[in-house]
């Protein structure tokens, strides 16, 4: 889970840097693309979690 939120926090970073300052578009698409990976990589966690349960 703190990989999750150390993935999300720095998307978000990366997204309003890219956003606000003019001139850096790459760091607004790297952070859109980094959010994207941290909601990958949670869904990913929360599937195997829950196929890792014996179904008795």
């Amino acid at each position: 889970m703190a990989f999750f939120l150390v993935l999300l926090s720095g998307a978000i970073a990366l997204v309003v840097i890219g956003a606000i300052v003019d001139g850096m578009p790459y760091l607004l698409s790297i952070g859109v693309l980094l959010l994207i990976a941290a909601v990958l990589y949670l869904l990913v966690g929360s599937v195997s979690r829950s196929r890792r349960r014996p179904a008795h």
